[in-house]
């Protein structure tokens, strides 16, 4: 099942969206939003899939899905934890400025929570009012949770995985290191994420779903050329139930809430850094990885941060090469 905000208000409209992303209907007599179908997923939940089915049998009233009016599925969310599951990205960034990782980031997920009260549409410009900040994409895969008990389990975080979908968690790089320097965490560095026009339920990801991993490639495009292909299911060192689980360790998560796996990042073949699409490699998932391997290769980067007018395309394809969660799709603006 594919569901999906229209813009409406500051939670969007919710409908059910068809597989082939061409057609949605409105689900507003089941539930008005998301986040309601969420509180209560477990009675409004086959109430959707029933209209869902509908739907892919052309039963029901039904218009034409376009995804520049649809809202992050989530237009606000309750809680929005971005994990960084793909060590591998985490040792780049830390050998590029001759830190030493220390061995409990192979075992203990980094985890940091974001601002979750208002977020980007999929196909919202991205506003940036000082280039100088050293704007970034990143390229994650997303789960939205239902209610999720303090000190659940592995595999009850799994069986609490109630979407599943992708993000644009946009960063400012140059305003990283001194927030991190206060020794307080991300704030000013981290405005506010897109999401992808439609969340999707594990079930309907098939063997693309397991072991609370997204088997697909991640598709970055940048200013119209292939930027990052790199596989969501390898080299993530903590899967969805592990980084849940860690998130709720010490509190219960509630209904909504939105966990992040952090940049998708793969070694190259041979174990090292991973190579740029031009040179066999599957490129990368932000700039600040080709920034770093290009700091490790001659000593400085030479990849620019993204400017007014840059373009940025992320989105997962089925076996057809067909979107599976529609396409994040943004220009940088002038704020």
């Amino acid at each position: 099942m594919k569901l999906a905000s229209l813009k409406h208000g500051r939670d969007g409209k919710l409908v059910v969206v068809s597989n082939d992303l061409a057609w949605c209907a409105d689900a507003a007599h089941i539930a008005p939003t998301l986040q309601a179908a969420l509180d209560d997923w477990d009675r409004i939940e086959p109430a959707l899939r029933n209209l869902h089915t509908d739907l892919q049998h052309e039963m029901i009233p039904m218009r034409r899905f376009h995804e520049h009016g649809a809202a992050a599925p989530l237009p606000r969310a309750y809680q929005w934890a971005d994990g960084s599951a793909y060590v591998n990205h985490v040792a780049l960034v830390r050998q590029a400025r001759g830190a030493e990782m220390p061995e409990t980031f192979w075992h203990d997920p980094l985890m940091y929570q974001g601002g979750s009260d208002g977020f980007l549409g999929p196909r919202d410009p991205i506003p940036l009012a000082d280039e100088a900040w050293g704007c970034d994409l990143e390229a994650e895969v997303v789960v939205v949770t239902g209610d999720v008990p303090m000190g659940a389990s592995r595999a009850e975080a799994l069986a609490a995985i109630r979407l599943v979908g992708l993000t644009n968690d946009v960063s400012l790089r140059n305003l990283i290191p001194g927030e991190l320097a206060k020794g307080f965490g991300f704030f000013q560095s981290k405005p506010a994420s897109a999401f992808s026009p439609v969340f999707v339920t594990p079930d309907a990801l098939g063997d693309w779903w397991t072991d609370g991993r997204l088997h697909r490639r991640l598709m970055v495009d940048l200013n119209g050329q292939a930027f990052g292909r790199a596989h969501a299911g390898v080299d993530m060192t903590f899967d969805f139930g592990t980084l849940i689980a860690h998130a709720a360790k010490t509190r219960a998560l509630g209904a909504g809430t939105i966990i992040g796996s952090g940049t998708v990042s793969n070694r190259d073949a041979d174990g090292g850094p991973g190579k740029p699409i031009a040179e066999g490699g599957v490129g990368y998932s932000c700039l600040a990885e080709v920034r770093t391997i290009e700091t490790i290769r001659g000593g400085a980067p030479v990849t620019p941060f993204l400017k007014a007018g840059d373009t940025v395309r992320i989105w997962a394809e089925d076996d057809k090469h067909h979107p599976i969660f529609g396409v994040i799709d943004q220009t940088v603006t002038t704020a």
